[in-house]
């Protein structure tokens, strides 16, 4: 969900490049003042006070700074697991083919920030996120919901600054009431796959059925009723495992009802309540508001169930 604007932000390549130039200002500046005779200063330059409006700017753009560094260095951590997994997923493809895979293979992440990687001034714990509906570029918040799949009801919600769904499963599940219960399943889109996906279930007993990567179009007759396949061995990769366990009858059956569980109630959200972007500023005031944001949507939600049953 993005956030209102996305001005005052700088990018990682702007922030050193003004960082230099307030440096060098700063600098000249320095010199002017310790001159004993004084150039001849323009109108209205008071030196000392320009020097203390860059000094600020500079610990301004320091702060911006080491987030960014910071969060480069989270994201190459959590970008580790997913490339050890390619590794894996490749060394399975050429044993399968008996063929060496061809392109490059994956190269390691690194903890160093990108040229592009940004920083918000007016509300530095938003972050810029590619918009999947325009391949478009905003400051965003990353909103999940964990949904009833009987009544279509939210029965948890969270809200991170993370530009991926991969470490999203533990805070969403975590976000469900104990009163309500533990589910024995859960069917989550691709996203999510890996390791802390899984690792979020399985210490809660929890089945799950993730997508391993986009079904492809207009499939054959022959593909959509082939039988279905041995059961992997026990050493394969969990990629493997996902990828039959969903061929399965249960699987097929559970995350089918995914499209019509999760997808039907964000798009209420978006389209009948009008919900498309916060007006409040900060983690915890954003996740506030999507959280009155889901209490609306389940009183609508249990409006209608009751509606239903008259």
């Amino acid at each position: 969900m993005p956030m209102p604007a996305t001005r005052k932000a700088i990018s990682y390549k702007r922030l050193v490049e003004l960082e230099t130039q307030l440096r060098a200002e700063v600098e000249e500046l320095f010199i002017r003042a310790e001159q004993s005779e004084q150039p001849e200063v323009p109108d209205g330059l008071v030196v000392r006070e320009e020097m203390a409006r860059r000094e600020d700017r500079l610990a301004h753009l320091a702060q911006a700074k080491a987030v960014i560094e910071a969060r480069a260095k989270e994201r190459g951590e959590a970008e580790q697991a997913e490339y050890e997994a390619k590794l894996v997923q490749r060394a399975e493809r050429e044993r399968a083919t008996g063929r060496r895979s061809g392109g490059r293979p994956p190269g390691p992440p690194t903890s160093e920030p990108r040229e592009s990687d940004q920083y918000n001034f007016t509300d530095p714990e938003s972050r810029i996120m590619k918009n999947p509906t325009n391949a478009g570029y905003a400051q965003d918040y990353h909103a999940q919901v964990a949904v009833d799949q009987k009544s279509l009801l939210i029965v948890g919600c969270a809200l991170s600054n993370h530009p991926n769904d991969s470490q999203e499963a533990e805070p969403t599940l975590q976000a469900i009431p104990s009163a309500i219960g533990t589910p024995d399943a859960a069917a989550l889109d691709a996203g999510y796959f890996g390791p802390a996906t899984l690792l979020a279930c399985a210490k809660r007993g929890i089945e799950p059925y993730i997508a391993t990567g986009r079904d492809p179009h207009h499939t054959s007759w022959q593909q959509r009723f082939a039988p279905l396949p041995d059961p992997p061995s026990e050493d394969a990769s969990a990629l493997v495992k996902m990828a039959y366990k969903l061929k399965t009858a249960v699987g097929k059956a559970i995350y089918g009802a995914r499209k019509c569980t999760v997808e039907p109630v964000i798009g209420i959200i978006k389209e009948v309540l009008g919900f498309r972007q916060f007006s409040l500023r900060g983690a915890q005031a954003a996740a506030g508001e999507w959280s009155l944001v889901c209490l609306a949507f389940n009183l609508k939600r249990f409006h209608t169930l009751a509606e239903a049953q008259h």
